[in-house]
């Protein structure tokens, strides 16, 4: 199960449109390669902790490498890794310069396997991080009630999606 929360967001290109409610995904945590490879022991792996924690480790040292050689990276059914760029337009071909490349990016594309996952998932609508702070506050302060109004107002939403909230 996912947990989303709503939030009230505007559009930045068009700032005159009314705010819209907009879901926001929110993680339950971050695992590491450690608790990864645990996890897979437990489903009965033929390999123990240890050699999984060391295929995990040696593949992205070897996918960074391959990646930097300017190969895309085909996961199997997990999905594909490429790089991307982002420039700074040049009025000509000729006065493009490496300079105008300011960054690279790693982008993943997720397998056929991933594609029907909104119609798979279930999921269970939360208050905002930002409520249930804002509740919690305001119980340890022996209030009765809290004011989280700023949530749905300013629409940060409580993260969770695209860029993740740090966790409490």
């Amino acid at each position: 199960m996912i947990d989303y929360a709503l939030a009230m967001m505007g559009n930045p290109q068009h700032e005159d449109d009314p705010k819209k409610a907009y879901a926001f995904l929110q993680s339950r945590g971050t695992l590491t390669i450690d608790e990864i490879a645990d996890h897979m022991v437990s489903h009965g792996s033929n390999y123990d902790r240890g050699d999984i924690i060391a295929v995990i480790t040696k593949l992205v040292g070897c996918v960074k490498e391959l990646m930097l050689d300017g190969y895309r990276v085909q996961l199997g059914d997990l999905g594909g890794l490429y790089l991307t760029c982002r420039s700074e337009g040049a009025d000509s071909l000729t006065e493009f310069t490496r300079a105008n490349i300011k960054s690279i990016n790693v982008q993943f594309s997720a397998s056929k396997l991933f594609a029907d996952m909104a119609q798979k998932v279930s999921l269970h609508k939360v208050p905002t991080r930002r409520a249930v702070a804002a509740a919690l506050e305001a119980q340890l302060k022996g209030e009765t009630s809290a004011d989280w109004s700023i949530d749905s107002e300013e629409g940060s939403g409580g993260g969770g999606g695209s860029e993740p909230e740090p966790e409490p």
